[in-house]
């Protein structure tokens, strides 16, 4: 039989797949069918039209979904703890059973988790903003960017304080 990590793989693998190919079905779906006929009434090949026009639009939808799905399937495999896996909170589990400091270990897992998913959303955020290049020729800085330069621009301090001050 499977030992206990190809099983976990599987099963995880079986779950994900039709969750994904519904989300990649969806952002294909979600391309307006006139971008297919004005790339086919350019001469494109199948496969030019896919990758150059079809793709960069589906994808701006698809990604935000999977990264989402892909965070929720990092914070849901406890399921695997079912097979015995010693996934995070597991092993959390089997530690605090032989020390009994329980809420310290709790919080170590769930500092853990954050660390997780803030690294996933911003992988995400950065894909995103990667993609959105061609609809805006500028992407808007981002909240980081804006708030670090905001002492940077002496004009924009200078009104500022003005506006404050009236």
């Amino acid at each position: 039989m499977l030992g206990q990590f190809p099983a976990a793989v599987i099963g995880l693998t079986l779950v994900q797949s039709a969750y994904s190919a519904e989300i990649i079905r969806g952002g294909f779906l979600g391309v307006d069918h006139g971008q297919f006929e004005a790339a086919s009434a350019l001469g494109l090949s199948s496969s030019r039209r896919t990758f150059r026009i079809i793709l960069p639009q589906a994808l701006r939808a698809i990604i935000p979904t999977t990264f989402n799905e892909i965070i929720s399937l990092a914070k849901g495999t406890s399921m695997v703890y079912v097979l015995a896996m010693p996934e995070l909170f597991y092993t959390i589990q089997m530690i605090y059973n032989r020390t009994q400091q329980v809420i310290p270990l709790l919080m170590v897992g769930a500092a853990w988790y954050l660390i997780i998913t803030t690294v996933l959303s911003l992988l995400q955020h950065s894909v995103e903003r990667w993609l959105a290049r061609s609809v805006t020729r500028e992407p808007q800085p981002s909240r980081w960017r804006q708030w670090r330069n905001r002492s940077v621009n002496p004009a924009v301090n200078e009104e500022l304080s003005h506006v404050r001050s009236h």
